[in-house]
């Protein structure tokens, strides 16, 4: 029996919109399934840079480290050859002020002994100074033998590196112990001006004259 025209027009109509639909459903399955592949690949992706980045911050946590280790150990050596730098200015500056002393010293020994022949009190000044050049050549060397161990001692860092700056240090006042030792010699140079100025005051015609 032939087929009419019209029917197999509508047959052909109903084939294509369920080729329609059926296209349609693939298609949104294959979206579905692309999106799921693009966020998979976007995690793995965020993942290795994470990982990348944990990789950086552990390799820069062990060169900050280094880094301050190097710092600290260059600090410290420079702190180091400061001080000995300075100890040895301190040996250099007594050795050439003992050398000077001991002359000056001397002169005063000498000049004090002659005055003593015209006041005795004199003697008592040579006493002092002969005194006190022993007691500085006694105490010099091992005073001088001890900055040497300790500049030892901070060169092999077994001591603290706490010497202060002494570039801006003011001069070392001394002890007033040792000007009471003048005073008999001073109280009567003073008692001597004293007398000379009552003197003078009371024979003012023997000055103009």
């Amino acid at each position: 029996m032939p087929i009419s025209a019209d029917l197999a027009f509508r047959s052909f109509a109903r084939l294509a919109v369920r080729v329609t639909a059926a296209l349609r459903g693939a298609k949104k399955m294959f979206g579905k399934n692309d999106l799921v592949d693009n966020l998979s690949r976007n995690l793995d992706r965020t993942r290795g840079k994470r990982e990348a980045l944990t990789s950086d911050v552990t390799t820069l946590t062990a060169q900050i480290t280094e880094i301050e280790a190097r710092l600290s150990e260059e600090k410290n050596r420079r702190e180091r050859d400061r001080v000995l730098g300075e100890t040895e200015a301190i040996k250099k500056r007594i050795k050439q002020t003992a050398s000077a002393f001991a002359p000056v010293i001397g002169e005063l020994c000498e000049a004090t002994e002659m005055a003593a022949a015209v006041v005795p009190e004199a003697r008592e000044l040579n006493s002092f100074l002969l005194s006190v050049a022993t007691e500085v050549d006694t105490l010099i060397d091992p005073l001088l033998r001890e900055l040497d161990r300790r500049a030892d001692a901070v060169r092999v860092g077994h001591a603290a590196l706490d010497l202060p700056c002494l570039a801006n240090e003011a001069p070392t006042e001394l002890p007033k112990d040792n000007n009471d030792r003048l005073l008999p010699f001073s109280n009567m140079a003073v008692s001597q001006q004293g007398g000379g100025k009552k003197e003078t005051a009371e024979n003012p015609r023997s000055t103009a004259a």
